[in-house]
């Protein structure tokens, strides 16, 4: 029985007037790829942001491995985000570095490996990502798809336990957000990571999801298995899947 990983307690979050998350409550197991998805705005970025102590909620609680961390200072984060890499949706390469010093970067702020060990290991993760050979190409070079791959590879520069996906395949064509579903998929039989991905898109949420959890108004209106997605009676969440019209969706 895989062990919890994370595990989020009654979390709250209010921007001004607006609550965003309302007493959220949730598991991520060991080894899972559990898939948060909502309409645009509900809120799934900022549950994400929570499990790496990037935000921190009003109230509520966020255990990783054991630990409480949403009353960890930064440093004191500094040891869990080794542990606990993300894809933001940008991919957020540094437009001044190129490929190699791009994904080097981590490595180079948080370990002391000599050189020759860094390129290897820079080589080893564009080869996960299928884009072997690009190290001197700049951020400017690369098409969408490819900046989120390296990206991909930075984030797993570190060998992380867990990665979280701010919109993977977000500005992406189906057929590059199916190579990126593939990838997140493949990350997870190579390096045994736990995954947490954010999404709107239900055909990456299909292929890559354990669990699925829909979230509306600050909290889960459904968490499960898909065949439990595809049994649920929920109109509300059937009808996300589905792709309806706001006006369908509000009915």
């Amino acid at each position: 029985m895989p062990s919890v990983l994370f595990k989020v307690e009654n979390l709250s979050k209010s921007y001004g007037m607006v609550k965003v998350l309302d007493n959220l409550s949730f598991e991520v197991l060991e080894g899972e790829c559990f898939v948060i998805m909502g309409r645009s705005g509900c809120g799934k970025s900022v549950t994400l942001r929570q499990l790496n102590g990037l935000e921190t909620a009003d109230s509520g609680s966020v255990v990783f491995d054991g630990e409480e961390i949403t009353q960890l200072r930064e440093r004191e984060l500094y040891p869990l985000r080794r542990r606990v890499a993300m894809l933001f949706q940008s991919g957020a390469l540094f437009d001044s570095m190129d490929v190699f010093e791009n994904i080097a970067f981590p490595l180079r702020e948080h370990t002391d490996l000599e050189e020759s060990v860094i390129r290897s290991k820079v080589e080893e993760k564009l080869r996960l990502v299928r884009l072997p050979g690009i190290e001197a190409k700049m951020p400017s070079d690369l098409s969408g798809g490819m900046r989120k791959r390296v990206a991909l590879a930075r984030s797993l520069a570190l060998d992380p336990e867990a990665l979280l996906y701010d919109e993977p395949t977000s500005g992406l064509d189906p057929v590059t957000s199916a190579t990126i579903g593939d990838l997140i998929a493949d990350t997870r039989t190579t390096m045994t990571v736990t995954s947490v991905v954010v999404t709107h898109d239900v055909p990456l949420a299909r292929a890559v999801g354990d669990k699925v959890a829909f979230l509306e108004a600050g909290s889960f209106r459904f968490v499960g298995t898909w065949d439990e997605a595809d049994a649920s009676d929920d109109q509300v969440f059937r009808g996300f899947l589905a792709g309806h019209s706001e006006e369908e969706y509000a009915a």
